[in-house]
């Protein structure tokens, strides 16, 4: 497997043989077709770049429609991703067995019980306070207190003068690229494209996330 591109449909819940619940991440991956292979001849180091959700030539713009061209493809995906693919035993595909331009990778390339890194974008929250983005505990809430969710003090007296880097304030939360990993692979619906992953993944419903070989579990394996 060298990877995958999905989106998230959203949670369930499941039972096993044992009647145990398991709760999952339903996510629909691919078809995922090969539009390049970067090797490291060539490029340096290799790689694979897939595309996913087909879509009409009106929706793709002139220099996507280019690299398309350039490198022959026939298909029309909306999205693209490159999955480096490290050297045998290195934890993300083997080198020696790149898939070739033009191919098709699918669910089936999954194996239920094995482990995943999954990619994602988290929810964007906005503007947040100190209590919701840190966790702080917030001042007294009777006796006239004032100081409510706010920060408190921040400085540092004379020296150095300065809020130091870092500090933990308000500010933007979420929206941010986020790595799950070692998430195991409950079960796969090759007929619906399907991937049922054990646990919690980043973003909200129908949000974009990348699936990849567990990079911990590989590199165990290795030695």
């Amino acid at each position: 497997m060298i990877g995958l591109i999905g989106r998230k449909i959203g949670m369930a819940q499941i039972f096993s043989d044992k009647g145990m619940m398991i709760p999952v991440t339903v996510i629909e991956a691919g078809p995922c077709p090969v539009v390049q292979v970067k090797t490291a001849d060539s490029d340096g180091y290799d790689s694979v770049q897939l595309g996913f959700e087909e879509v009409t030539d009106k929706h793709i713009n002139k220099p996507k429609a280019g690299h398309l061209k350039k490198h022959g493809s026939e298909a029309k995906p909306r999205i693209l991703r490159e999955f480096r693919v490290r050297g045998a035993g290195g934890g993300e595909g083997d080198a020696s067995a790149l898939p070739g331009a033009g191919e098709v990778l699918t669910v089936e390339s999954i194996e239920a019980g094995s482990h995943v890194d999954v990619t994602g974008t988290t929810k964007g929250r906005g503007f947040a306070g100190v209590v919701r983005r840190h966790n702080f505990g917030g001042g007294p809430a009777s006796h006239g207190s004032k100081t409510g969710d706010l920060p408190g003090s921040i400085g540092n007296s004379a020296y150095p003068g300065r809020v130091w880097k870092g500090k933990k304030l308000p500010g933007h939360m979420g929206d941010v690229n986020v790595t799950i990993q070692n998430l195991e692979v409950v079960q796969v619906k090759p007929e619906e494209n399907l991937v049922l992953i054990k646990g919690a993944i980043p973003g909200g419903p129908q949000s974009l996330v990348t699936i990849r070989p567990a990079v911990k579990k590989a590199a165990k394996k290795g030695k």
